[in-house]
């Protein structure tokens, strides 16, 4: 039997070291037009074509590496493959970047490609379909045909769509539209059925990196908590103070502001009944008859206290309110969406989450950079192309 020397470790760690100084070394001396040519791969998916590669070089040997980045952006592949890419999976509960071009999808490209401030996401009345002289079918509140069709005959997202309001094209009242919360999409993924809770944790995992299990606090008052939650699940009271009470104390109060919504699987839409609470904020009652008992949709956000004041609310908000509008508002305005969609950009464009101190110093300084320029995505896309410019 053949052994190894003991060194031979020492030996596979030096020539692992080599090659890793090697390439940081080729990084460095990679000329402007590699890195052009690097950072529209990155933003695009797709090659450049030479006068825009030429164009993005110049930028760059000129010091204007976001100009660069905006030339990479002007491409069609940004909005058709890597934001569609990117946004798909949070129109869905399966989380599969495989589900059709939607409503919701289509109003976050619009967004960005119009710069949009991305903190009315979550509150705008807004609503991004295809042109009117494309030919599709008209947009519905109770169908996705019309974007399908854009998907089907493949339909450039950069030049194909326009800007409307959810008001006008679904019949909503404005004042009950909440961004991409009331899109027909989010709706028939987390509005149907169930108890609306739905809508919140998938929004707080979408838009604000973090899941139930992550926000747990048990310090809250369980005075909101609806009547479907048993305060003594397996006959063990333990189980609710210990595990319950940490989400539903937050959760219940805020998933109030939903209370007037639901989406209704036979009309194929989104059902808004103005003053009146869906009756699935009574589901299973009889679980604990003394639970808090929804009368109307004023929220409040419990966990501006506590361990999640660590989120960053805007102080400038009152934290409370009615409606979805408003919930939007307050979580679209917090340090933790704001970081969230930073990092999300990071992850795409440099194909990698962020690994050590010098990536969350970028974050943080991008992050700076996205509330600076009014929360207008396109510049943390430019921000990200520029620091992953290297391989």
């Amino acid at each position: 039997m053949h052994l190894w020397p003991r060194h031979t470790g020492w030996i596979v760690i030096r020539v692992t070291a080599a090659v890793a100084a090697l390439a940081l070394a080729v990084a460095a001396q990679a000329g402007p037009r590699e890195q052009a040519k690097r950072m529209h791969d990155r933003i695009a998916g797709v090659p450049p074509s030479d006068a825009v590669l030429n164009a993005m070089e110049a930028d760059i040997i000129a010091g204007q590496t976001r100009q660069a980045a905006l030339r990479a952006m002007n491409d069609p592949a940004f909005y058709s493959v890597t934001l569609k890419n990117l946004v798909t999976p949070w129109t869905n509960r399966d989380q599969t970047v495989f589900a059709p071009l939607n409503d919701y999808t289509a109003t976050v490209i619009g967004m960005v490609r119009d710069d949009v401030p991305f903190n009315e996401l979550l509150s705008g009345d807004i609503l991004y379909v295809g042109n009117a002289g494309l030919g599709l079918p008209a947009v519905s509140a109770s169908s996705n045909t019309h974007y399908e069709q854009m998907e089907a005959r493949g339909i450039d997202l950069l030049a194909g769509l326009q800007r409307t309001t959810q008001s006008s094209a679904y019949g909503i009242s404005a004042t009950a539209t909440a961004g991409i919360m009331t899109s027909r999409a989010a709706a028939q993924a987390f509005f149907i059925a169930g108890t609306n809770r739905a809508m919140f944790r998938f929004t707080l995992l979408n838009h604000m990196c973090r899941d139930l299990e992550e926000i747990h606090d048990t310090t809250r008052p369980p005075d909101r908590i609806r009547q479907d939650v048993s305060r003594s699940p397996g006959g063990d009271a333990r189980l609710f103070l210990n595990n319950c009470v940490g989400c539903h104390s937050g959760m219940d109060p805020m998933t109030q502001a939903f209370a007037y919504y639901t989406y209704d699987d036979t009309q194929g839409r989104l059902v808004y009944t103005a003053g009146s609470v869906q009756p699935k904020y009574s589901i299973n009652a009889d679980t604990f008859r003394q639970g808090y008992v929804t009368q109307d949709d004023a929220w409040e956000n419990r966990w501006r206290n506590g361990p999640n004041a660590l989120l960053g609310w805007d102080a400038s908000l009152p934290g409370s309110g009615n409606g979805a509008k408003s919930l939007g508002q307050e979580l679209g305005n917090s340090d933790a969406f704001a970081s969230c969609q930073v990092e999300k950009v990071f992850r795409t464009v440099c194909l990698r989450a962020p690994t050590d101190t010098a990536d969350r110093n970028q974050i943080g300084s991008m992050v700076g950079s996205f509330r600076a320029s009014g929360y207008r995505l396109k510049q943390v896309f430019a921000d990200a192309a520029n620091y992953c410019k290297g391989p």
